[in-house]
């Protein structure tokens, strides 16, 4: 029996985690945590019987606690709430789903409790890889990526950890706007930003995925993952999202892992590794029918979050915060159509040039990360003037 607790339980990578242990007959869920979809967690508290759960938001808390009074689940609150679904003590493994830095705090508190995180939340290693990574292995804990892209690096360097890697191939759809240019892109509306072609994922991953923020978030994830430079990451588009990433050794063989784009194939791998088993309800890759393979370069001019997250990649310290911190602004403040879609990239890139103006942190602590997220925060509500 495989003992998990899941952060974002009713988000994509929950409810795919949820369907995973559904689909197998020995997976326990020990505890569960929502933002504040607590009509969804209600339902999932009633199917899976968790220990705990927690509700971002205490209002909502607070209502699910009487609606569930009869089941004998623990409902928690807030960022403790989080952390006491993190630190669950039955539980093994943490999956974090959540998205957002509000992800950091848990997954540490989960490693030095011993947990082994299967890690879907990019925000703990953009912000926080010279934290975790460290005391990751200072804890004896695995770090088990969940992204299909991670995975696929995962997987290509199974049994290879003495050769030396040349370059990390990180594949990316190229989003709904994949070929248009910078006056294209000036149109584009908020209804068009979230039609991924080939990936079903909640609003703030889907327009991350448009203007390959993610990537970007997915690149300096990778340097800690992997243990790896920026540069000897390539980011390469791949329309189909049949390849979903590739390691380059320096002997020139290049291996692959390729699949349907279903999330539930790299969630099933990180909670079972490192055995494998049959998928429930997964399409099977048929690479006659699909006929063929697109790759090309990304167009850095159209797509400039990706720029400056090697930037930001490169330089390190206190700026991947930044520039996570910044995204996260800009994308809310677009979802709410505050600002336009080109001015989200902007913003990233305003807010990273006023931090270099006042100085870099070379190795901030978690505090120093949580307080670089608000003073960002404020600094870019002020200069356009978002309420």
């Amino acid at each position: 029996m495989r003992h998990i607790s899941v952060l974002g339980s009713t988000g994509s990578i929950g409810t795919q985690t949820l369907e995973v242990a559904r689909a197998n007959g020995d997976i326990r869920i020990e505890a569960l945590a929502a933002r504040g979809n607590i009509a969804l967690l209600e339902e999932q508290i009633r199917e899976f019987h968790p220990r705990t759960v927690c509700v971002y938001d205490e209002a909502k808390a607070a209502e699910l606690k009487i609606k569930v009074a009869d089941t004998g689940t623990k409902v928690y609150a807030g960022q403790e709430g989080l952390i006491e679904v993190a630190t669950e003590a039955k539980a093994k493994t943490l999956v974090t789903g959540i998205v957002g830095m509000i992800g950091i705090e848990p997954t540490v508190a989960a490693i030095r409790e011993g947990k082994n995180i299967a890690l879907a939340n990019k925000e703990t290693l953009v912000c926080a890889g010279h934290i975790i990574m460290p005391l990751a292995a200072r804890e004896g804990v695995k770090i088990l990526p969940v992204d299909s892209e991670h995975s696929a690096i995962f997987q290509c360097l199974r049994g290879n950890k003495k050769n030396r890697i040349r370059k990390i191939l990180l594949t990316a759809s190229g989003g709904p706007f994949r070929g248009y240019t910078r006056k294209q892109l000036e149109k584009v509306t908020l209804q068009d930003a979230l039609r991924h072609p080939t990936w079903n994922m909640g609003h703030k991953v889907t327009i991350d995925s448009s203007t390959m923020v993610n990537k970007g978030l997915e690149l300096i994830e990778a340097r800690w993952l992997f243990d790896v430079e920026v540069d000897d990451i390539e980011v390469l588009v791949q329309p189909q999202s049949i390849l979903h990433s590739a390691v380059e050794f320096m002997d020139g063989a290049v291996m692959a892992e390729l699949g349907t784009p279903d999330m539930k194939l790299p969630i099933q791998y990180a909670l079972y590794y490192p055995k494998r088993r049959k998928l429930s309800g997964s399409e099977r890759l048929n690479l006659a029918a699909l006929g063929k393979l697109d790759f090309s370069a990304p167009d850095f001019k159209a797509f400039p979050g990706l720029k400056l997250a090697y930037h930001a990649g490169r330089l390190g310290g206190s700026l991947p915060t930044v520039f996570n911190a910044a995204n996260e602004v800009a994308v809310r403040a677009f979802l709410d159509e505050k600002i336009s879609y080109l001015q989200i990239a902007s913003c990233i890139e305003d807010a990273m040039e006023q931090h270099e103006k006042v100085g870099l942190l070379g190795s901030p602590a978690v505090s120093d990360i949580l307080a670089l997220q608000k003073s960002t925060e404020a600094w870019l509500k002020a200069r356009y003037h978002l309420a």
